[in-house]
């Protein structure tokens, strides 16, 4: 059999326009982890009441995931990114009401819109960047596109941490960085929205919808046609594993400058660079994950990245100083692979189903809305103990990379 191609020439234009949709919702993701602690600063929060932003961008997944689905089975990937990035803009930009109120409710209903447009985004990206060639190769597509994802997330905190953790000072209330900020961001996101609609996409035969082919690792065939969605049990497990990793995620991000701070004493401003670091650890594994997907199984990589993020909290966990920040450190080098592995795995074979899939799959994300707080009740007394919490999602991780990422016909 001919080895299958990457992609191939007339989609690498379109692959490099999504590509960077990863880019730009994984830039904002990680600069709302800077946010929190701006806001407990500026804004006099707890730890657990920051931790609200988490549940506002991700709780907007709970809301948008199904009904970006259905727009996209409607209107197909172009319309879809282009509404994702208006919604996307619009969040950004009532960041200047929100600031003028001072409001932090405010903050929440524009992140709560923001966090809309990167659920649509996210919705689609995923299987347009999983559609753009050989279904053999979708795996090590999306894991490329997601390691750009975590390039952003490594901007996010270095342009987060100059614009706002450097001018914090005690008592202040001044939010006239995070207004300039993110309006400058919501400009470049529009920008990207009215390219896209001039960008001129090569005609797809759906590889999502095609059956007539005898090789069903080549093209995402229903192997199941008969069964409904809910019916395919590797799907089921891929949304409780997308529920856990998001969960375990937006938990770790969250509180890592507060560990920082609390932990290794550092100032605001040295704990929210270090996160640069930090978000490098995730790009570095993505293009280890990436490049050993040539020879492992995603699934059973996926497994063996789980059993050490699992070993990296429970050192995190007992407060060691350099040892147990470095084992932080480590946590997203492990996590790197998690969420785009889950969602190749969970949309293979599913035919017609794919695109619904993908929106469920992306609805798993909301796990991230809850943990956080949870971890900011444990994090409000030691946030070192909090890190035993993610274990119990990165056990469900390990046990649908072991056994229930499996494709069943019947």
């Amino acid at each position: 059999m001919q080895k299958a191609a990457f992609t191939e020439k007339r989609f690498i234009i379109t692959f490099i326009f999504v590509t960077s949709l990863f880019l730009m919702w994984g830039l904002l993701l990680s600069m709302s982890d800077v946010l929190n602690k701006h806001f407990q600063n500026v804004l006099n929060l707890s730890k657990s009441q920051s931790g609200l932003i988490q549940f506002s961008v991700f709780g907007a997944y709970f809301i948008m995931s199904i009904p970006a689905g259905y727009f996209l089975k409607k209107f197909g990937y172009k319309p879809g990114v282009i509404l994702g990035l208006i919604l996307f803009a619009s969040g950004l930009f009532l960041f200047v009401p929100a600031a003028n109120a001072a409001s932090f409710t405010f903050f929440r209903i524009a992140l709560f819109i923001m966090g809309c447009g990167m659920a649509t985004l996210e919705t689609v990206a995923h299987p347009f960047a999983a559609a753009l060639g050989d279904q053999r190769r979708s795996d090590q597509r999306v894991n490329f596109a997601q390691t750009f994802n975590a390039v952003g997330t490594m901007i996010g905190p270095a342009i987060g941490s100059y614009f706002l953790l450097s001018s914090d000072t005690v008592r202040s209330t001044d939010l006239t960085s995070v207004k300039t900020l993110y309006v400058a961001i919501g400009c470049v996101i529009i920008l990207i929205a009215v390219a896209f609609m001039f960008l001129k996409i090569p005609a797809l035969t759906d590889p999502h919808t095609e059956a007539s082919v005898t090789d069903l690792d080549a093209v995402n065939v229903d192997v199941a046609p008969s069964k409904k969605l809910y019916q395919h049990s590797h799907f089921v497990w891929a949304v409780a594993a997308q529920f856990f990793n998001v969960a375990a995620q937006g938990g770790t991000w969250a509180y890592f400058i507060n560990y920082g701070v609390d932990i290794m004493h550092f100032s605001n401003e040295k704990a929210g660079y270090f996160m640069i670091v930090f978000m490098g650890m995730m790009a570095l594994g993505r293009i280890v994950g990436t490049s050993l997907m040539t020879y492992i199984a995603p699934n059973k990589l996926l497994a063996a990245f789980a059993c050490g993020s699992i070993l990296m909290c429970l050192i995190v966990a007992q407060s060691l100083g350099w040892p147990s920040y470095i084992a932080l450190l480590m946590i997203n080098f492990f996590f790197s692979i998690m969420f785009p592995t889950i969602f190749s795995l969970g949309i293979k074979n599913l035919g017609s189903h794919t695109q619904q899939a993908s929106s469920f799959i992306s609805m798993g994300v909301v796990g991230g809305a809850f943990f956080p707080f949870l971890m900011g009740q444990i994090a409000n007394h030691d946030v070192a103990k909090a890190y035993y919490l993610p274990i119990i999602c990165y056990l469900v991780i390990f046990f649908f990379g072991y056994k229930f990422y499996k494709v069943k016909k019947a």
